[in-house]
C-alpha cells in the first residue's frame, strides 16, 4: 500500500488498514524472547510450569493484547495524555514518600488494599511522553543550547531524585539515562554534553562515599572486587560468572545447568536468568538472544525515524532507549561489568511490572508506525 493511500482520511481510519500497518516481524521477535523466557523459567524450576513459567506466558499474552490495542490509538491521544500522565506519576511518587509501603528496606510501592503499584514504572512512560511533547513544541535552538533547557532538566530531575531516595538506584538510573537519551536525540549541543559530563564524573566518587546507602556502597565495592568476599557480598557476581563461563560454546544442555539447577545461582528467575541461558545454551544461545534484542531495538528505532511528527519520533526513541537500557544494564550486571542494581532482563526475566512497562512502551512505538503520517499541533512550553 502506498503512502498516498494511507494519507486518505477514509482509508486511514479503517481498522483493517491500521492492523495491516502493525509490524508483525516486531511482534514475532517479542514473542520469541518471551518464549525463551518461559522455557528458561520452566528449566530453572526443575521442569515445572509452576511457579513461574505458566504465569510468565499468561502475563505476556495479556500484555501483548494490550500492546496491539494501544498500537491502534491515535498519536493525538498519546500527545494529549503526555503531561497528565507525567504529573500523575509524579504525584504518586510523592505519595510513596509520604505513606509508601516498605519492603526489603526500600519504600517503592503504594498499597491500594487489593494490590500494590510501583509508581516509578508509570513514571518511565510518563517521562518519555512529557519530554517528547515538550520538545515537539521547542525550536532547534531551544533543544540545542538555550536557557529553556532548564524545563526538561527539571522534568527529569524531579522523578530521578524521588526514586533515588526510595531507594531504587536501578530505576533512578533508567529514568536519568532515558531522559538524557531523549535530550541527545532532540539535538542537545555536544559542548553542553561535555560540560555536564566532566563535573558528573568528578562527583561520582563523592556520591559513592557520602550519598549512597551502605548496602548500595557495598554493591559498588563488590563490583570492583567481588573476589574479596566470594561467599558474602560478592556471591551473586561470582556465581553468575561461573554460570556464564561454564556454558562454553554450546552450553550444557537444556535443563542441565548445574549452577541454576543446584541452587547456586541466586535470583535465577529474575535478575540472573541470562546467566542461566548462557550456562544451558552457551555462547551461541546467549548471542542469539542478544541478536533478537538488537533486532527489536533496530526495528523500533527505524519506526521512530519514519514518523512525520517530532513527538512520535522522540516518544518512540525514548521508549526504545528505556528497553535498550534494561538490556544493557542487566547484561553488564550479569557479566560483572556493572554493580548489581536489581534491573531485570526485559521479557526474559520473571516479573509482571517491567513486562507491562515495556509492552505499553512498545504499544506507543507501534502506534507511531500505524499513525506515522499524523500531524500534531505545535504547542509551546508545558501547556
Amino acid at each position: 500500500m502506498t503512502a498516498s493511500a494511507l494519507t486518505r482520511p477514509g482509508e486511514r481510519d479503517r481498522l483493517t488498514v491500521k492492523i495491516a500497518q502493525i509490524d508483525w516481524r516486531f511482534v514475532l521477535l517479542l514473542c520469541a524472547v518471551a518464549g525463551v523466557g518461559s522455557l528458561m523459567l520452566y528449566s530453572v524450576a526443575k521442569g515445572s510450569w509452576e511457579p513461574w513459567a505458566a504465569n510468565h506466558l499468561i502475563r505476556f499474552g495479556v500484555c501483548l493484547g494490550m500492546m496491539l490495542v494501544l498500537s491502534l490509538i491515535s498519536l493525538r491521544i498519546w500527545f494529549g495524555l503526555a503531561y497528565p500522565l507525567y504529573f500523575l506519576a509524579l504525584f504518586l511518587l510523592i505519595c510513596v514518600e509520604l505513606f509508601g509501603y516498605t519492603a526489603m528496606g526500600a519504600t517503592r510501592w503504594l498499597d491500594l488494599g487489593v494490590t500494590r503499584i510501583q509508581p516509578s514504572e508509570i513514571m518511565k512512560i510518563g517521562l518519555v511522553l512529557a519530554l517528547a511533547r515538550y520538545y515537539h513544541g521547542a525550536t532547534a535552538q531551544e533543544a540545542r543550547f538555550h536557557w529553556k533547557l532548564i524545563f526538561p532538566v527539571m522534568i527529569i530531575a524531579a522523578p530521578f531524585l524521588l526514586v533515588a531516595h526510595q531507594p531504587d538506584l536501578g530505576s533512578a538510573m533508567l529514568i536519568g539515562l532515558t531522559g538524557a537519551a531523549i535530550m541527545f536525540v532532540a539535538g542537545l549541543s555536544w559542548k553542553l554534553i561535555a560540560a555536564t559530563a566532566i563535573p558528573t564524573l568528578v562527583a561520582i566518587p563523592f556520591y559513592v562515599t557520602f550519598g549512597m546507602h551502605e548496602y548500595q556502597r557495598n554493591r559498588v565495592m563488590t563490583f570492583l572486587s567481588p573476589e574479596s568476599d566470594p561467599s558474602g557480598t560478592g556471591y551473586h557476581i561470582m556465581q553468575s560468572k561461573i554460570a556464564l563461563g561454564s556454558g562454553g560454546l554450546l552450553g550444557k544442555g537444556y535443563g542441565l545447568g548445574s549452577q541454576s539447577q543446584l541452587e547456586f545461582l541466586p535470583e535465577k528467575h529474575t535478575d540472573f536468568i541470562f546467566a542461566a541461558v548462557s550456562e544451558e545454551f552457551g555462547f551461541v544461545g546467549s548471542f542469539t538472544v542478544l541478536l533478537c534484542y538488537a533486532a527489536i531495538i533496530l526495528i523500533a528505532l527505524r519506526i521512530a525515524s519514519l514518523s512525520h511528527s517530532h513527538f512520535g519520533r522522540l516518544a518512540s526513541a525514548g521508549m526504545t532507549a528505556t528497553f535498550a537500557l534494561y538490556v544493557l544494564i542487566n547484561g553488564a550486571m550479569v557479566m560483572g561489568l556493572a554493580p548489581v542494581v536489581g534491573v531485570p532482563m526485559p521479557l526474559l526475566s520473571y516479573g509482571g511490572t517491567v513486562m507491562l512497562t515495556v509492552m505499553v512502551g512498545f504499544g506507543l512505538v507501534m502506534a507511531t508506525r500505524v499513525h506515522r503520517y499524523a500531524e500534531l499541533p505545535k504547542g509551546h512550553g508545558l501547556i
